[in-house]
């Protein structure tokens, strides 16, 4: 049974929907899991889900593997599973789930996965990959032409072996009609709360969020997570300790001026090594890290003036101004953006 489908949508996250709080049933969320799956690929949003239910959220939830078996994940735990795919088909299904594992990146499928997936499919109301669980639910057929993400290290290879997809890069996570994908490991947290709220609205979503102490949404899309782990260490060892500096206290002087005396190179030298390392100029990268460093203090509740003090941005004017042309939203719009899961 086909799933019904969208047209793909240029936004990161699903559209704000009306909870659909008509089921007189238990909505049931499957978890395929299988030989290599990452732990938290599983464990990540199936947490998501029970805490839901246990805060009033109407869910049942089985873990399944193709034939039943136990599995082993790719840290080595064991994971017991209530059945085997078969047996999980008979009934119709809600939400299925498909965790990510290296050996899909590299077009190599464990025995059945990608029939339990297409059979699963087929019996349920909507289909979400988390990480490089994408790549099953492309091998499967199930997301030609459509829109999709994964992790950001796969999403080259996602997009030359299905030329049909368009592969956002950065996104979370993606809805293409009844059909989401998300990006690495963790993001599977962030697409599974966006689903709750999708079913049981904001309110059940926030709390589970508080209980789980997670953000509600994280900022930004996969290259928001830190500008210097991102960044290749460089092996210039002057330049290394700039980039330190920087991270440390974005808020200092980071002048062009200011850091060639610090690493005792010339203002040109000091460029020509920030764009052979790091891609950027010396002003490119400081303006990365404080943005960032904004992100994080307005997501903790800091005030636009206090945050473009701490930061080195300067005064609220220049820490809009950042915001609008980095990020396309301002500091008071991006902070209200944590109300929600939608975006």
């Amino acid at each position: 049974m086909p799933l019904p489908r969208s047209t793909p949508s240029v936004r990161s996250a699903p559209e704000r929907p009306t909870p659909e709080r008509s089921a007189p049933t238990p909505r049931t969320v499957v978890m395929l899991a299988f030989e290599g799956a990452r732990l938290l690929d599983v464990t990540g949003p199936l947490e998501v889900f029970s805490s839901a239910a246990r805060l009033g959220g109407r869910y049942t939830v089985r873990i399944c593997s193709p034939d039943g078996r136990t599995v082993t994940t790719a840290s080595g735990t064991r994971l017991m599973v209530d059945a085997a795919v078969p047996e999980v088909a008979d009934r119709p299904v809600d939400t299925v789930l498909v965790p990510g594992a290296e050996e899909l990146t590299q077009g190599r499928f464990p025995p059945g996965l990608l029939g339990a997936v297409r059979t699963l499919a087929g019996r349920s109301r909507r289909v979400a990959s988390v990480c490089a669980g994408a790549f099953a639910l492309a091998g499967a057929g199930l997301l030609d032409g459509r829109r999709a993400t994964t992790h950001w290290r796969h999403t080259a290879t996602l997009a030359a072996r299905h030329p049909t997809l368009f592969v956002d890069p950065d996104a979370l996570y993606v809805r293409d009609g009844a059909l989401f994908t998300s990006a690495g490991v963790s993001a599977g947290i962030d697409l599974a709360l966006a689903l709750v709220e999708a079913d049981e609205g904001p309110d059940l979503a926030r709390e589970v969020a508080r209980d789980l102490v997670v953000f509600m949404q994280r900022p930004g899309g996969q290259s928001q997570f830190s500008v210097p782990a991102r960044t290749p260490r460089p092996r210039h060892d002057a330049l290394r300790a700039l980039l330190d500096a920087i991270a440390a206290d974005p808020a200092a002087d980071h002048s062009n001026t200011a850091l060639a005396a610090r690493a005792g190179l010339s203002p040109r030298h000091l460029t020509r090594l920030f764009r052979e390392h790091t891609g950027t100029t010396p002003a490119g990268y400081v303006e990365a890290v404080r943005l960032e460093a904004a992100q994080t203090f307005l997501a903790n509740g800091e005030t636009a003036t206090a945050t473009a003090r701490r930061t080195g941005i300067g005064s609220d004017e220049s820490l809009r101004r950042l915001f609008l042309r980095r990020l396309g939203v301002t500091p008071s719009a991006y902070r209200s953006r944590f109300c929600t899961t939608t975006r």
